[in-house]
């Protein structure tokens, strides 16, 4: 991926941040925030260095004040919301670190000297606070086009998943395959998850969240 795009895929984080993102974005929605977006999460150490140049080495305006960031270990990610209100809305982003704070995560706002209030990362020993659950299928939006969702399935949905995604089935399979492939060469995934595909490591939350986020960009 070029040191110039972002990384929008929550996949590419760790499973514990990404289950952490997950819940932060359900408690917004269960507070009435369904308008905020994920803008980055991987970062790679190249797109570190090229982001720290700016304002420094590079023309623009500084972005960062780091070159040892958690985006690097897929722990972190970045948010921006979406109309009616302005990109970095204090008022809504204050909102979320409030919940942040709640569940454990780290908030860039809650820095001295260098406040961050878009930016949000767990320890990799991060757990679920008591009370907490994912209670559904938390759709996390890249882009201002989509809102915070929380698809809370019954049994009898339950039950139908295997039916409409089976692993077994070989022409699933290849169907699957030639998605994410194209995604990859797209630069939307990864081409280790086409790779988990292939190998069997593919779960069905995971091929549904990629299929989600795909579209999105997509849009």
């Amino acid at each position: 991926m070029s040191i110039t795009a972002t990384c929008r895929d929550l996949a590419e984080l760790l499973p514990i941040a990404q289950t952490a993102c997950r819940l932060l974005f359900q408690e917004c929605y269960k507070a009435g925030i369904t308008n905020i977006f994920i803008t980055e999460t991987y970062r790679s150490q190249e797109r570190q260095n090229y982001l720290y140049a700016q304002g420094r080495t590079r023309p623009g305006q500084i972005v960062t004040w780091t070159l040892n960031s958690n985006h690097k270990s897929r722990l972190a990610w970045d948010i921006a919301v979406g109309s009616p209100q302005s990109l970095y809305d204090v008022n809504t982003l204050n909102k979320v670190g409030t919940l942040a704070r709640k569940l454990g995560i780290t908030w860039g706002g809650d820095w001295t000297g260098s406040i961050d209030r878009p930016h949000f990362e767990v320890k990799s020993t991060w757990q679920m606070p008591k009370g907490y659950k994912l209670e559904g299928q938390v759709v996390v939006p890249s882009n201002s086009k989509f809102k915070v969702q929380l698809i809370v399935k019954d049994k009898e949905e339950e039950i139908a998943m295997p039916r409409m995604w089976n692993p077994g089935s070989p022409a699933m399979q290849t169907t699957a395959e030639a998605f994410l492939a194209q995604a990859a060469k797209e630069g939307i995934i990864n081409e280790s998850h086409v790779k988990d595909l292939q190998s069997k490591q593919m779960t069905t939350d995971r091929l549904l969240g990629l299929y989600i986020t795909i579209n999105q960009r997509r849009s």
